[in-house]
């Protein structure tokens, strides 16, 4: 009988044993969570007292009066004479900055003054400068220059030449001539397929007579 009854006892025991060491090894893993957390709690606790002592010194060092209803209700009649001696202070402080910087005012005034001072020498150099005749005149103005009609292509060379900067193309000036044959204020005169402009005048009138006399 005592063997049959010794197989279930073992049994028993050994999933105790087991039990009990799976809940050791859960134990030790929670000490160890535990502790880390501890850990980082008592860090973020001698930042926060680290904090708060630099805190009351800076204001120790302001003369900042302790927060109302704590540190001034045992002795109110000293530290309310410190607080109010601090307060004192501060204006007298403040005095002397709002006189630099109303001293400063000035200054800026008169970086203004010489800021607008030197616009109206500004303004009187940009009508010295010659305004830029357009593009039409400049066109009207090279045909009256000339004694015979001028195609567009030998116009646009010699106000290229003339005027490099503008960078003025032929196209350009084409249109220009059109325009101003369109105004009146040029002739299209043609000599085969060539097409030639002209101002209007007296030139104008000794060409076409030349040309017809030619003929």
């Amino acid at each position: 009988m005592m063997p049959e009854s010794a197989g279930p006892v073992t049994e028993l025991t050994s999933q105790y044993v087991s039990q009990v060491t799976n809940d050791l090894e859960h134990n030790l893993k929670e000490q160890e969570r535990i502790t880390a957390e501890i850990a980082v709690l008592q860090e973020q606790l001698a930042t926060l007292q680290h904090d708060h002592g630099t805190l009351l010194n800076m204001r120790q060092a302001l003369g900042l009066a302790a927060p109302a209803g704590r540190a001034v209700v045992p002795a109110p009649r000293k530290k309310s004479g410190g607080t109010r001696r601090a307060d004192d202070r501060k204006p007298a402080a403040a005095k002397p900055v709002a006189k630099k910087t109303a001293t400063k005012k000035p200054v800026a005034k008169k970086a203004a003054t010489k800021a607008t001072a030197g616009k109206p020498a500004a303004t009187k150099a940009a009508p010295s400068e010659p305004a830029q005749p357009t593009l039409i005149e400049l066109v009207r103005r090279h045909l009256a220059e000339q004694t015979e009609p001028r195609s567009a292509a030998e116009v646009s060379e010699a106000l290229v030449q003339a005027y490099p900067e503008r960078g003025i193309q032929r196209k350009v000036v084409r249109t220009t001539l059109e325009n101003l044959v369109a105004k009146n204020g040029a002739q299209r005169t043609k000599q085969g397929t060539s097409v030639f402009y002209v101002v209007p005048g007296e030139s104008a009138q000794e060409t076409t007579e030349g040309a017809g006399t030619g003929a």
